[in-house]
């Protein structure tokens, strides 16, 4: 069973998982903090209605979806500025209009051979050389982006209202924000699916939310939590044959539940 870990399309799963272990974690950080843990659900929804038309067409269905995505991240900024005080609105509405196209196009090309089950509950082990292409990429973009907007980010993460007093295009950084967390569902909904990519952005930052002591350790708790994840679901979930998208969550849940059971033990000690 163990032969399983040393196959190509193992090998390919394990890059592609490393890579989203990285990108994920560190801009759900940003979206917890910021009150937008949902937003991977949302975005997800749409992506898998871009997938959806990705076939119908007969182009790259993870392109489509990053398009579809990306889209979706605009107009969840132009709702939440009119519903400033409804904010979460704009997710709910968004993810409903996802919902209902993705059903549509689903429907319309059922005569078309489509693996939708592989983008709604993920399965890594089928990913080409392609998407790991598109997905280093995406992950280049978001580290760059991250490294050297890391201080403006900080500020508006914490207090967008100092941030637009100091004269920061608070706008553009939330535009920015919503558009690199487009990009990473987008190349994640292969790797753990449509229905669980929320779990890869939220759970590694609620776990290192519960132990660190700075933003910068929490940015790098979340980063390694969602590597252990990865690469430990991907190996338990290659030996005993079992979802690896599932598997990778279930573990994420474990780590989460052990942090919150050391931390309570931890301060009952005290």
């Amino acid at each position: 069973m163990l032969e399983i870990l040393t196959t190509d399309f193992f090998q390919r799963a394990l890059l592609g998982g490393l890579l989203i272990g990285i990108t994920a974690p560190l801009m759900g950080m940003f979206l917890v903090l910021r009150r937008l843990s949902m937003i991977g659900d949302t975005l997800s929804h749409v992506a898998i209605a871009g997938v959806a038309l990705g076939f119908i067409l007969g182009v790259y269905p993870i392109a489509m979806g990053l398009v579809f995505a990306i889209i979706a991240s605009f107009a969840i900024e132009r709702l939440r500025k009119a519903y400033k005080s409804y904010a979460e609105l704009s997710l709910a509405i968004i993810m409903s209009g996802g919902i209902g196209l993705a059903s549509i196009l689903f429907t319309s090309g059922k005569g078309m051979q489509m693996n939708v089950s592989s983008y709604l509950f993920g399965y890594i082990y089928t990913l080409n050389k392609m998407d790991l292409i598109v997905i280093a990429i995406v992950t280049i973009v978001v580290l760059v982006a991250i490294g050297t907007q890391f201080k403006k980010l900080f500020l508006i993460t914490f207090d967008e209202e100092a941030a637009a007093v100091s004269g920061l295009p608070v706008s553009f950084y939330n535009v920015m924000i919503s558009v690199l967390t487009a990009l990473v569902i987008s190349v994640s909904i292969k790797i753990v699916g449509a229905l669980l990519v929320s779990a890869l952005l939220v759970i590694p930052a609620a776990s290192s939310l519960l132990v660190a002591r700075s933003f910068k350790q929490a940015i790098v708790l979340a980063v390694l939590i969602g590597e252990i994840a990865v690469v430990g679901g991907l190996s338990v979930a290659g030996i005993w044959n079992l979802a690896p998208g599932g598997t990778i969550v279930l573990l994420l849940i474990a780590m989460l539940l052990i942090l919150l059971t050391v931390r309570k033990g931890f301060r009952l000690s005290k």
